[in-house]
């Protein structure tokens, strides 16, 4: 009894099975066929153009623009606008997202390749040259000022020492870059010569009709004729120009100031006429120029030199070049005072 049983129920279990199996796999065909057909219908390509103006293409199922710039990794910087907006959602019309820059100059950040180009960062980074330079320089002199005029209102200035720059060597530690100097720092100094200050005294001009005076150390004072002897020697020995002229008497002032020099007196005109100094006791040229027979220049420097005003601080010069002598209007300066 239960055979029979068992032999009728195993056909009718068969048919069932294969018949639930078979609708299975349609349906699953069936549901696979409507899936990737649902697919092919949401997935869209997209042009997304940048601020730059970088443009590119992608490929995505969402409609929203927010989503679609997220799922590519584009983000929105300040000052930058999206059209459509952030919450549109794009069609099948118009499958482009602009990303564009605002034109308000006030709201523009400046880059920092605004400041620097490339080549400018590069340089940065070239290497840095160092050395050692030894230069020499000018110490430059001083002018000092002293009055001595006792608050006259009528002055002249006389220099009585005349300024010199000195020398000193330099040691730098120098750093270029690119060709360019960019620090500088004195390692050590050494002085060559010593500099020597100018010394210009402010004193009392004195004038007479009938004579030039000059007070100081003492009082000149000269006749019509020892002024006519004056210029003609003056002319003689320099007189191409005032300041050749000027350097002639003051040379003889100076003398006649110098304790060295006292010997031969203690005025110019003295100066002038000892023996073997000047051209008055070597040759008679000078005559010719008697009598005021001199240029204006001449006679103005030898009445300024009378009263105070000098160009030089030198007791001695010769027609020709000394080791250390100072070419004043053509002839050569040397022994300072």
């Amino acid at each position: 009894m239960r055979i029979h049983v068992a032999e009728a129920a195993k056909p009718r279990a068969s048919f069932s099975f294969k018949k639930v199996l078979a609708i299975t796999i349609i349906f699953m065909m069936m549901m696979g066929m409507m899936g990737v057909l649902a697919s092919n219908d949401q997935v869209k390509s997209v042009k997304i153009t940048l601020s730059s103006g970088y443009e590119m293409k992608v490929m995505t199922t969402s409609t929203r623009v927010s989503k679609i710039l997220k799922e590519n990794n584009v983000t929105i910087l300040d000052g930058e606008t999206v059209t459509p907006d952030l919450n549109s959602d794009i069609d099948d019309k118009n499958r482009q997202i602009t990303i564009t820059k605002e034109k308000n100059e006030e709201k523009q950040e400046t880059k920092p390749e605004d400041y620097f180009s490339e080549e400018d960062i590069l340089k940065s980074y070239s290497q840095i040259v160092e050395k050692i330079v030894k230069v020499e320089e000018e110490i430059p002199f001083e002018t000092i000022t002293k009055d001595v005029s006792g608050g006259s209102s009528t002055t002249t200035d006389r220099v009585v020492t005349a300024g010199v720059n000195g020398l000193k060597e330099v040691t730098y530690k120098i750093k270029y870059q690119n060709g360019t100097e960019i620090e500088k720092t004195v390692l050590s100094e050494t002085i060559i010569r010593e500099k020597v200050d100018k010394v210009v005294e402010v004193r009392t001009m004195i004038t007479s009709r009938g004579s030039v005076v000059r007070t100081g150390a003492g009082t000149w004072s000269y006749s019509e004729e020892d002024m006519n002897l004056l210029y003609a020697i003056t002319r003689q020995e320099a007189g191409s120009s005032y300041e050749a002229s000027l350097a002639v008497i003051t040379c003889a002032c100076n003398r006649a100031e110098s304790a060295r020099w006292r010997r031969n007196g203690s005025d110019p005109l003295s100066q002038y006429c000892a023996k073997n100094q000047f051209c008055y006791s070597i040759d008679r040229h000078w005559v010719k120029y008697l009598g005021g027979n001199v240029p204006e220049h001449v006679k103005r420097a030898v009445k300024d030199a009378l009263n105070g005003k000098r160009n030089h601080n030198y007791l001695s010069f010769r027609g020709y070049y000394t080791n250390g002598s100072v070419n004043i209007g053509g002839n050569y300066y040397f022994s300072p005072m």
